[in-house]
């Protein structure tokens, strides 16, 4: 189940990301989002907060327990805009619990048809693209294909589009 996203949710998401931060440090992979866990970063936390303030956020659930958060609206603020209407999947975690399930994709799938229902025909997102790719590689088994590269100071970024019919 795909439910709306809010304030209540803010400490699921938050653990949804520590756990997302544990598995990658764990296997020596923190290029991504450091070694720290989210919950001890003010900026961070405050960033999930406006989150779930908003409207964009989306839980997907299974055995009744927060399973993976999607977050879509505008363009993050380092991506540069594109002359058409867009949804901009703005976020993706999933809580390494339920690592396997296909949660990711449901999420993302979710965001496709959210924005086909909202006339939309493009949809983008952008992750990390350093170490070997697989990130970028997991996008495009989703549907994505790369658009362009960028970096956010020495942090090596992808954008990825999907085309739909709105």
């Amino acid at each position: 189940m795909i439910r709306d996203g809010g304030p209540r949710d803010v400490e699921a998401v938050l653990t949804m990301f520590d756990s997302a931060v544990a598995f990658l440090v764990s296997r020596g992979r923190t290029g991504q989002w450091g070694s720290l866990p989210f919950s001890g970063d003010p900026q961070r936390v405050e960033e999930v907060r406006q989150w779930a303030a908003g409207d964009g956020m989306r839980i997907a659930e299974l055995d009744d327990r927060p399973a993976g958060c999607i977050v879509v609206g505008p363009p993050n603020p380092y991506v540069a805009p594109v002359p058409e209407p867009e949804l901009y999947v703005r976020a993706l975690v999933i809580d390494q619990r339920f690592s396997g399930r296909g949660v990711g994709r449901a999420l993302l799938d979710w965001s496709a048809e959210e924005a086909v229902r909202r006339g939309v025909g493009l949809l983008r997102v952008d992750c990390y693209a350093g170490d070997d790719g697989r990130l970028v590689t997991y996008y495009e088994r989703c549907g994505f294909t790369r658009s362009m590269p960028f970096f956010v100071g020495a942090w090596p970024g992808m954008i990825l589009q999907r085309r739909l019919t709105p």
